[in-house]
């Protein structure tokens, strides 16, 4: 091995890296980080970056063109001023600058102001983090400098309450063993304190003197995202020692109840863990924003057909008219053919129709969504009193997406249930413990039973803790060993902290609430877990003070599924226990314990039959020479280099082999309120349920009972456990020919065969009578999802009712969700409380965090939060819906306004020679869509209501529109548009053919242009006003204010346009002196405007009367039923709960995370009945929206793609 020159020869014999390349990260990818202690020069080599950080993106110098560089990307933008340079050339332009520069300066600088008003919050909170303070050891002497001036290398001085300023080596603290406490919350969200220790070679390295002396090097990983991981190796003193996560201190966390610290630099700047966890979350479109940009597409392509129409016509006129007049109407001087006219009336005429697509839409939608968010976060109904934890809407960009949810993919924990454990029985030696039987023998329910079990005889007792089985502590008192040794196993076998702050007065600071209900358990029984160090662990057993050695820590991870102590207790005895999942420690027990295994089996059944979380505990007795002999290799382990992780698993499964059993635990994880109901609820909206947990099978399937996902009338429910790919591909199949069978005469007149043959295999399965659940293991499941099976998974799951994973990894909750979004055209949305649920949340459409009991990690990746899971149904029954109308509304009638306006220039084209002269005067192009008609749509847009909120909770069905796309889709776009060319016929021809032949009071021709532009001006403005008031469904003060009001100021604006005071200060621009007076003093002009109004709204009020009483919605018919009910005072049924009967095998569960072992070590059912919902009138108008989704069902094809297929039997 070659040995660097900077590499001292002792390290050499030590033991070095096989390679010494260094790849800068300026110019490469850095391989590995070294870090030499009090050294900068050598450090300065590598060019690490600095303590700086920069979140913000722009400076005084480049704001302006990156900003607008960056809004210019948007396609809408350009477009707008390519139109601008268009009216800037005198030859094609009819319009001045101002009608488009207008309105394109004011949305670029409202979102300039708004992005310079973020960044300077950045750059605010960028200064204030460079510039903390923090204490540098320089030179051997203790420096205050700031943060940013920190480097790769220095050794830092954190005291108590201080922010860690880089990621850093915890080398020597003021507590013993070199620990300290840390919190987490800005890392990771969890707000309980974490243990973090120095390796003992450094933990002696207290004296400022001994640290200037410090010369140790570390070879690390390269900077990373992992938040939990860290490897790397200390060499110093001829030896080298293994570094982990539980050594590291990572920016962002707080030191807590330590006085000082010493670190090394280790990573600084953007290469600290948090600054690599700072990318950008991936950006989520709705599917209207996809359908408007197709739209927007459409309407681009329709504007440059009519140009070219209109450019077609003027070419011919100058041609064949024009050219007679050349005296009169002389061409310009750059024209010198009819073509080449036709060629630049076609730009005019692009710019004159512009406004087909206002720049304005986008400003409006996004002021919409801004305001629906608003409502979100104001809900008081979506409000937790408990934890004072308001709805928050994470984004605006989703609200309308909300309202077309087809799948909902939940966890369980902390989401349908309150992730409060309860300690509630146990199995110990083959007796159960925790029911309680009256004098008859019957198992007495909780309102039944008698006083809880008195834990006064110990006075260190949780007051809290409550427990009904008197027979349990009996045991304990009269010594039973077994029952001894089961809760010495839950006092030693944990990786909690403990703190007193004062005599007898415990504080347990637990990582997962599953440990902490066990270790309060064994406290309460008299086993009370005390205090701590790095190689000892003090219990009071039955008020005796016990010192157990800790000679080792086999942690937990989602591998192993299980974690184990090994402790040498006073006499000099050696002992293994170990807790865990009963599926990973049942098959490492010794043979001699089958009897009892099977009786522990039976209790375990039981106990996941009633939803408990179960766990095994086992022990098993070392000898001090194999021992010995263990630990030597599990510390060769621990040092390697490469794949430390699987070594140590292996030495770990060595050990934990032909275990003893001692029995089982069982905790309770209550569901949270309203969850049932919530359920219930949204599968009646027709919103299919899949619930993706961690949990034993029967655990989950018995939860999916108690909160009404699976009922005791479903026709089915498909377990499928194969353990090979043939195995689940048969249960799969086995499951679907079952739902057919079933199905042979669907009703309505067809038959099996003959819907078969006429639909696809995924419609035929979605179609088949009877309600059937899926049940799948994650082993199954991983299977299931591999490229050629899945198809087949999903339409099996598609076709159920509800679909329960079970044991499944972060990574397959994603995949599942993925499957759906990517074979199902329907809106997915996710929702989870913790770190396990990111992934799933973040690939849903939609994704939901609830700030529960697992820190915050969910919330920060999701687009809206909340607490509970019952404010899901307002989420998406009333804000969702409500979004998803109100959008649709607004962009229904944004459409149809603006081509009402747009299309009479087409109109006027054919009676002007086509040379690109505008009906309107420019002033009222630039205001029309900016003044006269934004605030009323906006209006409509941001609080119209088609039924109240409770309507909306009481009638689900009103969801299933949003879930059809029914409100605006391209049909509707089409109805809109011919609406709105209707209008535009009827607004240029009735006022073209009055004044043709109309006079004024003088008997003087009526007929002149401006008399025309003012008459046809003030028809649109009317006429959409009365629009707009027909399409409000809900009015409120603030839609008479802006419908009203936008009429006054047009007519304020028009009056003042043609007064003598504007002509006064700009005689060039308003020349038209009392037009406006003199065309509106007329009864001709306004019979015109009235008549014109009538001719247009009609049509439109007796479609709607018709489609009243003919055909209604399902919106009407509610709107009815409540008219009815006002006069009638009918009373609401109420909802009843039922208990179910009979049991349901339930199963096992392990919630953990991984622990702080390594660290210590290191020195260191009743299930509801169907909600009696309110029914509303049956009315043959029901069947709408079941016969729409039919047609929609038997249309689409099946997520294979494929052709028809029949199932292979």
């Amino acid at each position: 091995m070659t040995v660097p020159k900077e590499m001292p020869e002792k390290w050499a014999r030590a033991g070095a890296p096989p390679s010494w390349s260094r790849k800068k990260p300026s110019w490469g990818t850095e391989e590995e980080r070294r870090a030499r202690a009090n050294d900068r020069e050598y450090n300065e080599k590598f060019q690490y970056a600095s303590n700086c950080i920069k979140t913000s993106k722009y400076n005084i110098l480049t704001f302006l063109p990156v900003n607008l560089f960056e809004q210019f990307q948007e396609v809408a933008n350009t477009y707008f001023l390519f139109l601008l340079i268009l009216q800037l050339i005198p030859q094609i332009s009819s319009l001045s600058w101002f009608t488009t520069i207008v309105p394109l300066v004011l949305v670029l600088t409202i979102t300039a102001v708004k992005d310079a008003t973020d960044d300077y919050f950045r750059h605010k909170s960028d200064n204030q983090v460079n510039n903390r303070q923090s204490q540098v050891l320089i030179n051997g002497i203790l420096q205050q400098e700031q943060w940013m001036n920190v480097c790769v290398g220095d050794i830092i001085k954190l005291e108590n309450n201080q922010f860690v300023a880089a990621d850093l080596l915890l080398l020597s603290s003021s507590e013993p063993h070199g620990l300290c406490y840390i919190e987490t919350a800005e890392l990771d969200g969890e707000t309980n304190m974490k243990v973090r220790q120095a390796i003992p070679v450094t933990s002696e390295l207290g004296d400022i003197s001994k640290l200037a002396k410090f010369d140790g090097e570390v070879i690390c990983e390269p900077p990373n995202n992992k938040l939990d991981k860290f490897s790397g190796t200390l060499y110093w003193k001829e030896n080298k020692f293994p570094l982990s996560n539980q050594n590291m201190l990572l920016r962002g966390c707080v030191l807590r109840n330590t006085e000082w610290c010493f670190g090394l630099v280790i990573f600084a700047g953007p290469d600290t863990k948090l600054m690599q966890n700072s990318g950008r979350t991936k950006f989520k479109r709705t599917s209207i924003d996809r359908l408007m940009n197709t739209l927007v597409l459409w309407i681009f392509g329709f504007l440059v057909c009519m140009g070219v129409i209109l450019a077609i016509g003027n070419a011919i006129w100058e041609h064949e008219v024009g050219t007679r007049f050349q005296v009169y109407l002389p061409w310009d001087e750059a024209v010198d053919s009819a073509f080449f006219s036709g060629f630049l009336s076609f730009w005019s005429y692009i710019i004159i129709l512009n406004t087909v697509v206002p720049i304005s839409l986008y400003v409006s939608v996004e002021v919409i969504r801004l305001g629906h968010s608003y409502f979100i976060n104001w809900d008081k109904k979506m409000f937790c009193m408990k934890k004072r934890t308001p709805a928050e809407a994470r984004t605006t960009t989703l609200n309308e997406e909300l309202g077309q949810v087809e799948y909902i993919f939940s966890d369980k924990t902390g989401t349908l249930t309150q992730n409060i454990m309860v300690f509630n029985k146990c199995s110990i030696n083959g007796r159960s413990y925790g029911d309680v039987f009256d004098v008859l023998g019957h198992k007495a329910e909780l309102g039944e039973r008698p006083e809880p079990v008195d834990f006064s005889f110990n006075p260190l007792a949780d007051k809290k803790f409550l427990f009904w089985d008197p027979t349990l502590l009996e045991a304990v008192k009269m010594g039973d060993p077994h029952t001894h040794e089961f809760f010495r196993l839950l006092s030693l076998c944990h990786t909690v902290m403990s703190e007193e702050k004062s005599e007898g007065e415990l504080y347990y600071k637990a990582q997962s609430p599953d440990e902490g209900a066990l270790v309060t358990a064994a406290r309460n029984f008299g086993f009370v877990f005390r205090s701590r160090t790095p190689k000892t662990i003090t219990v009071h057993e039955m008020g005796t003070a016990i010192t157990y050695q800790l000679l080792a820590i086999l942690d937990f991870n989602n591998i192993r599924k299980r974690m184990s102590v090994i402790v040498r207790n006073p006499e000099g005895k050696i002992r293994l226990y170990c807790k865990g999942a009963d599926t990973i420690l049942l098959d490492r027990l010794h043979h001699s314990t089958q009897e009892l295994l099977n009786t522990t089996t039976d209790h375990l059944n039981e106990y996941a039959g009633e939803g408990l979380r179960t766990l095994v505990l086992a022990y098993k007795d070392l000898d001090e020479e194999y021992y010995e002999e263990w630990a030597g290799r599990r510390l060769q382990a621990s040092l390697a280099q490469d794949s430390r992780d699987d070594r140590l698993a292996s030495v770990y499964e060595e050990v934990e082999s032909d275990m003893m059993l001692l029995g089982a635990t069982a905790i309770e994880d209550k569901l949270q309120q309203g969850v049932p109901e919530t359920i219930a609820l949204l599968t009646l909206a027709n919103i299919k349920i899949w619930v993706l947990t961690g949990d034993k099978q029967e655990t989950a399937v018995n939860i999916g009972y108690s909160c009404k996902m699976l009922t005791d009338d479903m026709t089915e429910v498909f377990i499928v456990t194969g353990h090979t790919v043939l195995e689940v591909r048969e249960e799969l199949r086995k499951a679907r020919e079952k739902m057919m069978d079933s199905s042979r005469a669907v009703g309505n007149g067809f038959t099996y065969q003959e819907k078969l043959s006429s639909s696809r295999l995924s419609s035929v399965l979605e179609a088949v009578a009877g309600e059937y659940a899926l049940v799948i293991n994650g082993h199954s499941l991983a299977h299931a999802l591999e490229a050629d099976m899945e198809l087949e998974f999903l339409e099996t799951a598609c076709a159920c009712k509800a679909v329960i994973c079970c044991r499944v990894t972060p990574l397959q909750k994603a995949q599942v969700v993925e499957l759906v979004k990517k074979y199902k055209k329907a809106v997915t949305l996710a929702i989870g409380d913790g770190a396990n649920d990111v992934s799933m949340i973040k690939t849903a459409h939609i994704g939901v965090g609830i700030s529960g009991q697992e820190g915050i990690q969910a919330v920060l990746a999701s687009d809206y939060s909340f607490s509970q899971f019952k404010f899901l149904q307002r989420l998406l029954l009333v804000h969702g819906r409500w979004s998803y109308l109100r959008m649709c509304k607004f962009l229904c009638y944004f459409f149809y306004k603006n081509f009402a306006f747009t299309m009479v220039h087409f109109w006027f084209g054919f009676f002007c020679g086509f040379s690109a002269q505008t009906v309107y005067d420019q002033y009222f192009i630039t205001l029309y869509n900016i003044v006269y008609t934004s605030l009323p749509v906006l209006a409509m847009g941001v609080f119209d209501q088609d039924v109240p909120e409770q309507r909306s909770m009481e009638y689900p069905k009103l969801y299933e529109p949003g879930q059809l796309n029914l409100l605006f889709n391209k049909r509707e776009f089409f109805i809109c548009i011919a609406q709105g060319i209707y209008t535009s016929v009827l607004m240029f021809f009735i006022p073209y053919g009055v004044f043709a032949e109309a006079t004024r009071d003088d008997g003087t021709q009526l007929a002149d242009y401006q008399s025309f532009a003012v008459t046809v001006a003030t028809s649109l403005v009317i006429v959409v006003s009365v629009q707009i008031g027909l399409d409000t469904g809900y009015w409120t003060a603030i839609n008479h204010f802006f419908i009203w009001g936008s009429l006054a100021v047009y007519f304020a604006i028009l009056f003042a346009m043609h007064s003598n005071g504007l002509f006064d200060m700009f005689p060039n621009q308003f020349r038209f002196v009392g037009n406006a007076q003199n065309t509106l003093a007329q009864p001709t002009v306004w019979l015109t405007i009235v008549l014109t109004t009538v001719v247009c709204i009609m049509p439109v009020v007796a479609f709607r009367f018709l489609r009243l009483n003919l055909k209604p919605d399902l919106s009407d018919t509610v709107r009815y039923t409540q008219l009815v009910r006002k006069k009638q005072k009918a009373q609401h049924r109420c909802m009843r709960r039922v208990g179910r009967t009979g049991s349901r095998r339930s199963g096992y569960a392990f919630s953990h995370q991984e622990g702080f072992g390594e660290l210590i070590m290191s020195g260191k059912n009743m299930r509801l009945s169907s909600l009696a919902l309110s029914s509303f009138t049956t009315r043959s108008s029901s069947s709408w929206i079941e016969s729409l989704r039919r047609k929609k069902s038997d249309s689409a094809s099946s997520p294979s793609g494929g052709a028809d297929k029949p199932l292979k039997g």
